[in-house]
């Protein structure tokens, strides 16, 4: 009896085409481009190499449907311990009730973009999921306090919590996570503009072992939440505070944190360059500093960063007050560093991005977008003296996206239109 096909899928290595039974035993036929002789498969052959490479919705509204046999081993409980829900609209409270009552085994769920659902609903998973140690929920801002306090209380084995742009959490939420979850490692709270630094002092004193720490235009965090966690949290390797009202005076405690090897201070509105170079300094293992949109930065300050920063492999300097200067001292200075991405800096001219990449043994990168000053003769030049750099600006870009869509098959309509 021959069964509806599954779409085309190759993964893992394997082109899977139409499904044949024959004596209750499963037979997959390759499709023809590849050409492979027949597998057969068992139902432990049937879950490794088709079922567990697809996503949620492959399975609920593809493999699902093939056979009862096939819908029962999308069921089993191995497919049920990870489950991404995100962008799917479909999904709401009712959804996650059933899977907190027959799926008890969850560790990790995403909920992204899901805006039907409720804090009574990600209570009810959460009563129910002791096990969950990983939860996402991005701009879910229909969810506030009730749900995360719940997660806290009910999943104390929780390592990461992603929970951005939500408008509704407050520092409520977060002394519940201190209290209840002393072995979160990973959180992001961007965009949670209601957290306070009482609540970040509160999450840092219980969660020692923080090792992501990600904040973006959380306007009510201070320097005082930046101490916590520097004082706290000595297990922090990722930390990010991208257009939160810190300061160098908040900044500088970073320096005690010895295992920080991504540092993210974009758009800090008084940060000074000694602070900067003092980090790059103390914090050895540092191997991605971004300072984008932070106009006091200066070629002495990029200087010290080439000449200190010994693991240091990205520098983004976006809209940074620097020259021609600060591009030589890194190709002058710097030994590790691989991506350069000096943007919108106004006085970068031919002879800093010339320089850079002649004497530059670790450059593979280098952005030059609205460096107006940089001539695109010049950046063609460059592009066939050292096609080891990628050099970026509107151009180059924009031919690599064409070459990347005629590689894809894509042909240009060239039929006159009126």
């Amino acid at each position: 009896m021959l069964l509806p096909a599954t779409h085309s899928m190759c993964r893992g290595g394997v082109c899977f085409g139409k499904l044949i039974k024959r004596d209750c035993d499963w037979w997959i036929t390759v499709c023809s481009v590849c050409q492979v002789p027949r597998l057969k498969l068992d139902e432990n052959m049937l879950s490794s190499l088709v079922l567990s490479h697809l996503t949620v919705k492959e399975r609920c509204l593809c493999a699902s449907l093939v056979c009862k046999y096939w819908r029962d081993l999308c069921l089993d409980f191995q497919f049920w311990k990870q489950i991404d829900l995100s962008g799917l609209q479909q999904v709401n409270d009712d959804l996650l009730v059933k899977i907190a009552s027959r799926r008890q085994n969850v560790t990790e769920i995403n909920i992204s973009d899901c805006r039907r659902v409720h804090d009574h609903g990600v209570s009810t998973l959460a009563s129910h999921c002791p096990g969950l140690q990983k939860y996402t929920a991005y701009r879910c801002k229909q969810l506030g306090d009730m749900s995360l306090s719940s997660l806290a209380t009910h999943c104390p084995l929780l390592v990461k919590v992603h929970v951005g742009n939500q408008d509704k959490l407050t520092d409520e939420a977060l002394k519940k996570l201190g209290e209840h979850c002393g072995e979160l490692k990973d959180i992001h709270l961007g965009q949670c503009y209601s957290i306070t630094d009482e609540g970040m002092v509160a999450l840092a004193r219980g969660c020692p072992k923080l090792q992501r720490l990600y904040l973006q235009e959380n306007k009510l965090v201070t320097d005082r939440s930046v101490r916590a966690v520097a004082e706290h949290c000595p297990e922090l390797q990722f930390v990010g505070f991208m257009g939160c009202p810190v300061t160098s005076q908040g900044v500088i405690h970073l320096t005690a944190l010895r295992n920080l090897s991504v540092l993210d201070l974009r758009h800090i509105s008084e940060l000074n360059n000694e602070t900067v170079m003092e980090v790059v300094r103390k914090c050895r293992n540092l191997s991605s500093l971004n300072l984008c949109l932070n106009w006091s930065i200066n070629d002495r300050c990029v200087e010290i960063i080439a000449k200190e920063g010994r693991s240091l492999k990205e520098l983004y300097l976006v809209s940074c007050k620097i020259t021609d200067h600060a591009l030589i001292a890194i190709g002058q200075y710097s030994s590790t560093i691989e991506t350069v991405d000096a943007g919108w800096c106004k006085d970068i001219t031919d002879q800093g991005a010339t320089q850079i990449a002649q004497s530059s043994k670790s450059l593979r990168y280098l952005g030059l977008m609205r460096c107006d000053k940089v001539n695109e003769e010049t950046v063609e030049r460059l592009v066939v003296q050292y096609p080891h750099i990628v050099f970026s600006t509107v151009m180059q870009d924009c031919k690599r996206t064409l070459e990347r869509a005629y590689q894809m098959g894509w042909i240009p309509n060239t039929s006159n239109t009126s």
